[in-house]
Order: structure tokens, then sequence, then C-alpha cells
């Protein structure tokens, strides 16, 4: 999937959309994002050592993660619960092609529980467990 496919199935937009390619294959999803340069998370994180911050590489798996709910999320947000054991093991900088490996582990109700691992070149950067909620999507009031 490229990002038009995306927009599908997550409501994540401009700056906010993180994955560039997803794809399902026997049930994990599999995420990429080149870390360009031009991201406006690296700004001032760190001058001179520009740095993927870890809780953007937490969203990157958890926007791979939802690619796996496919169209069956209909008129729904999704939003993180909690994130648990996260382990960075190494740093995600410009140039860097991030992919994510990614797999619902359990469902109850609205509740999704899922695993992720973060790679650059094979190498493993970052691991975590998470739990989001598939939520009503409301409009806004008009004023």
């Amino acid at each position: 999937m490229n990002q038009e496919e995306i927009k599908k199935i997550l409501p994540h937009r401009d700056n906010m959309l993180l994955i560039d390619e997803a794809e399902v294959i026997d049930e994990i999803a599999h995420g990429k994002k080149t870390i360009t340069g031009e991201e406006w998370f690296l700004k001032g994180h760190f001058p001179g050592r520009p740095v993927v911050p870890g809780v953007i590489l937490c969203e990157i798996m958890a926007q791979s993660a939802c690619v796996l709910l496919g169209q069956t999320t209909g008129k729904t947000l999704p939003f993180f619960t909690g994130l648990d054991k996260v382990r960075f093991k190494r740093p995600v900088t410009i140039g860097d092609v991030f992919e994510t490996e990614c797999r619902i582990e359990r469902t109850m109700g609205q509740f999704y529980f899922a695993s992720a691992k973060g790679k650059v070149n094979g190498a493993l950067c970052v691991k975590a467990e998470f739990s989001f909620a598939l939520v009503p999507e409301q409009k806004e009031a008009a004023e």
C-alpha cells in the first residue's frame, strides 16, 4: 500500500501520517518510513545530530499495526491506550529506512493489543507492546 491507500484506513493526514508504505503478510503488518531529514520532529531533536524521537518511533509502529484492521474500522479513530515494555536499542537517523513488523496479539471489544518491532537494515532499533481503542468518530460541533 502507498500513502493514498493507507489514508483509506487511517485518519492521519499531513505531518502525522508517518508511514510511507505498508503491507500485510500472514497477519503481520510491515510498515516503512524513510527518514529524509525534512521531518518536523527532527527540528531541534537534536541540533547537530538529528535523532528520531522514541515516541515517534512508537507512533510509526502503531500506525503500521492499524493497517491490519483494513477497512473494518469504519467511522472510528484509533487512540493509544497504553505502551508497555518499550525498549530502544539503537537510534534512527537521517537516511535510515525504518521498517516495522506488527501483529495484533488479542482483542477485547473495542480494545486491541499489539506487539511491534522496528528495525533499520535488519538491526533492532525498538520493540514494544501497546494497546489502542477504536473510538467512534465524532465531528466537532459548529460554533
